[in-house]
């Protein structure tokens, strides 16, 4: 930074201290004028001092050039200007450096030192003129005492106060304009860390909501595929020797099929739901993925019909029943009805158990047990072993590992207790507890 205040350096920026090249030009232009002036005025001081006019002309011409300093140090411009006042020469280079001095950075009171002594320096030589003045005009004799200082103090204020008045200005305005400019880069800044921030949140919603997505693909197509197929193959067992149960069987599959596809719909219609985005619309697509999740949670939360429930369970039992399992079912406390969420999620750790025993312990008895108490409602799941240790179902069904993460993570949404796990039987415990508050 240099003692004027200007920070910022161009792209094509000036040699040694000028920042720019134009301000080389003007500061050489300045320098100029200013020695020919001093040069001007050394010639009578020479010969006052009784020297020759050449070197009166050369002082002058190195006393005017010293404004070319003037970005640089304007303190010693101020000062070779006040020393060379009582030659009576240097008032371009007084005014010029006095207005450097008051737009630099300088403390306030060295400023005002300065000012006080260049004002001071140029009131005295005002005063001597003055006088001389009036000792050789008779008119100005006439006039009276008054002429003296009037002269002398309107001839300094008038080289002194305007330049500092606007270098004061020149440099208050610029230190504005920096901190403008500093502020509109800490915004710009801050800007670009909230959009980050908000493409960094899209993302986790947007994952998010795949996550949510696979979680009830899996509950729904797991669970009804899975009995589908272990109907379709004890109707391959016995469509020749018992034709009734075979036709029994086909209508089972036919309505887990149908109720396979009406789930599948509504989650398509959850996914659909939500205001369309319109054509060439500027909506950017974090914001459209946002609103989408936004929504598929509102109608999964919001919408009781949308999802399965409680009172679905014991129908969910006896499909189970229905595919050969053998299913004790108890219930404890007041049934009553909770949030829909609350409702779903139960329904489904419930069915994701189920479905794991079809899968790992064909053939097991499993045991459902339902407790409504004040705060909260509890589910378990519990199968025997199977009668063939580790005998997979007979249909060979496949696992793709995630159902007792989804559960967990059904659960913990909630705020609930998930516990999972083998027991000293053999067999396998799934247990988990929703708060309906």
């Amino acid at each position: 930074m240099t003692t004027t205040g200007e920070v910022h350096r161009d792209a094509a920026g000036g040699p040694w201290w000028w920042e720019r090249r134009r301000s080389v030009l003007l500061d050489a232009g300045l320098a100029v004028a200013s020695a020919a002036e001093c040069a001007v005025e050394g010639v009578p001081f020479a010969h006052k001092a009784g020297l020759p006019a050449s070197v009166g002309i050369v002082f002058g011409v190195l006393t005017g050039s010293t404004l070319l300093l003037r970005r640089r140090w304007p303190i010693a411009v101020v000062l070779v200007s006040v020393a060379v006042t009582p030659a009576q020469m240097g008032v371009m280079m007084t005014v010029v450096g006095l207005y450097s001095l008051a737009a630099s950075e300088m403390p306030r009171r060295i400023i005002a030192a300065l000012a006080g002594m260049s004002f001071a320096g140029t009131l005295i030589v005002s005063v001597v003129r003055a006088q001389q003045d009036m000792v050789h005009s008779e008119k100005l004799l006439e006039v009276g005492g008054w002429f003296v200082p009037f002269v002398a103090i309107t001839t300094s204020l008038g080289v002194t106060a305007p330049p500092l008045l606007l270098g004061m200005y020149v440099g208050a305005r610029r230190r504005l304009m920096e901190s403008l400019t500093e502020r509109n880069d800490s915004l710009e800044r801050e800007l670009l860390l909230l959009a980050e921030r908000a493409e960094e949140r899209a993302e986790w919603a947007r994952g998010e909501e795949r996550t949510r997505i696979a979680r009830e693909m899996h509950d729904v197509v797991a669970h009804r595929v899975s009995l589908m197929v272990v109907h379709a193959a004890a109707l391959q067992a016995v469509a020749r020797k018992d034709p009734e149960k075979a036709v029994r069987n086909a209508a089972l599959v036919g309505d887990m099929g149908r109720q396979a596809l009406t789930e599948l719909r509504e989650m398509l219609g959850v996914l659909r739901a939500g205001d369309p985005v319109p054509e060439r619309s500027a909506v950017p697509l974090q914001a459209v993925g946002a609103a989408a999740a936004a929504a598929a949670s509102r109608a999964e939360a919001e919408d009781p019909e949308g999802g399965p429930c409680l009172a679905e369970v014991e129908e969910l039992v006896g499909q189970s029943r229905a595919a050969g399992m053998v299913v004790e079912m108890t219930v404890e406390g007041e049934v009553r009805a909770y949030a829909a969420v609350v409702e779903q999620t139960a329904f489904r750790v419930v069915q994701e158990a189920l479905t794991n025993v079809h899968k790992h312990a064909a053939g097991a008895k499993a045991y459902v047990r339902l407790a409504h108490r004040g705060g909260e409602v509890a589910m378990q799941v519990e199968n025997e072993p199977p009668p063939v240790p580790a005998a997979a179902s007979s249909a060979d069904l496949p696992s793709g590992g995630n159902g007792l993460v989804g559960m967990k993570e059904r659960v913990a949404g909630l705020g609930g207790v998930f516990v999972s796990g083998p027991t000293d039987a053999g067999g396998f415990r799934v247990s988990a507890v929703l708060p309906v508050g």
